[in-house]
């Protein structure tokens, strides 16, 4: 089973890290599977509470993954192997489409919100002991979410998307847990499940967002969270309609026991409106980023959920960070009540550049998708070829591995650096590069 590779220890911890050596050197490839507890146990002459803590630590870590009957085995991916490291190196003279930045000149100048921030901060220096979250920011940000039909609940700051739905999902969830995604969906989510050592099950979706059925299947097949992307899906542009909605909260309220995590990522460069799902199910979170509207160095995200599961996050933050720098939220605050960015104005220029990519493309024969957002998706027939010929065309372009996970090949192209000039040459090379493929859900 284990070929020339043999495991090794005494203690639970000897264990662990002569697994996680194995797959380190590529002695146990993804996909090996490992004994079983008990028959490891009496190859190491070791109680099988003992394996049984080192296979945890290792769930826990990301290096192994547990499917009940059919035992325990190396990750496909080890945590520690970001998605985000598929990418294309960008040589010389090529236009880069792969990294998901936004369009800088859309993004506010921040000399004033941060000069702002700071003489705040000399009248009233930041002490230990008050406030996490600054009492403007939370009126704000609350009033916003009251005006989107958001449920009523405690707003929290977090150091970003991620971070926010990171600590929703260890505020509910144990290793082995199932946690429902988008399949194709955010590259750094399908990271960070595993590494949390939680298991992904895919939920195909269309332009509307997550399938219903899809959803109905995998809570009934135990899935104890579900996460979905509001608006500005990553990477299809996809966003939750008013009809699929409903659709989606029925399913949920069979499930209440679900933890329902929304990221809303793209408020403020989306003119669609938002159809939460949230207040159907016990425990549920929403998420606001303020990176792609205000600038990705802005480490800061809102969130607001039922009052258990805040109680949670926010009491986890008191214990590591504290809180996120109040210079930071007062900055974000300035942004925000100074109508820095026009998000209208915003989600029209995006969506000129998507639509009239898309255009171009349907005239060539290509499909694409992208209602919202930045970000155009590709179905192709050969993933790596079509990288490769738009890469010798001067595009360099994001791998649909990124973001896969059972859907068809794909490539990602942000629209955000483009200018009328470049639609017609860019789909002149995606063309090239893609091989005609059927329109198709994305699942």
């Amino acid at each position: 089973m284990l070929g020339e590779y043999w495991i090794s220890g005494r203690r639970a911890s000897e264990i662990a890290a002569s697994v996680e050596s194995g797959v380190g050197s590529g002695a146990l490839p993804p996909g090996h599977v490992l004994p079983p507890m008990r028959e490891l146990a009496v190859r190491l002459g070791v109680n099988p509470n003992t394996v049984a803590a080192a296979y945890r630590t290792l769930r826990e870590r990301g290096v192994i993954e547990t499917a009940g009957r059919r035992g325990s085995r190396v990750r496909p991916r080890p945590a520690g192997t970001a998605r985000g490291s598929l990418r294309v190196e960008v040589p010389p003279g090529a236009r880069d489409l792969g990294e998901g930045n936004p369009d800088f000149a859309l993004l506010p100048p921040l000399g004033e919100a941060l000069a702002a921030a700071a003489q705040e901060y000399a009248r009233r220096p930041g002490r230990y002991g008050e406030e996490a979250v600054l009492p403007e920011l939370a009126r704000f940000a609350r009033a916003e979410l009251d005006a989107d039909g958001v449920p009523a609940g405690p707003v929290a700051v977090a150091s970003g998307s991620l971070d926010a739905v990171e600590r929703v999902l260890a505020a509910h969830l144990k290793p082995g847990d199932v946690v429902a995604v988008e399949d194709p969906g955010w590259g750094a989510l399908l990271d960070l499940v595993p590494a949390l050592g939680l298991r992904a099950a895919p939920v195909a979706l269309d332009e509307d967002g997550p399938l219903p059925a899809e959803v109905e299947r995998v809570l009934r097949a135990g899935a104890k969270a579900l996460v979905v992307t509001d608006r500005a899906q990553n990477p299809t542009g996809a966003v939750v309609g008013a009809d699929r909605a409903v659709e989606l909260r029925s399913v949920l309220a069979r499930y209440p026991g679900t933890l329902l995590v929304e990221d809303d990522h793209g408020h403020g460069i989306v003119d669609l409106p938002l159809h939460p799902l949230a207040g159907v199910t016990e425990h549920w979170a929403l998420v606001r980023s303020a990176a792609k509207a205000y600038g990705p160095d802005l480490r800061l995200a809102v969130l607001t959920g039922d009052a258990l599961t805040m109680d949670r996050v926010t009491g986890r933050l008191r214990l590591g960070p504290g809180w996120v720098s109040r210079l930071l939220q007062r900055t974000v605050v300035h942004l925000w009540t100074s109508g820095a960015v026009d998000a209208k104005a915003v989600a029209r220029s995006y969506g000129r550049r998507r639509e009239a990519l898309i255009a171009a493309l349907a005239e060539r024969g290509v499909a694409a998708y992208g209602r919202s957002g930045m970000n155009v998706w590709v179905p192709v027939s050969d993933e790596t070829g079509a990288v490769t010929r738009l890469l010798r065309a001067g595009w360099v372009v994001a791998p649909g591995a990124r973001f896969r996970t059972d859907s068809p090949q794909a490539v990602r192209l942000t629209v955000s650096s483009l200018t009328a000039a470049d639609i017609e040459p860019l789909a002149d090379a995606a063309a090239a590069a893609a091989e005609p493929v059927r329109p198709v859900s994305y699942g």
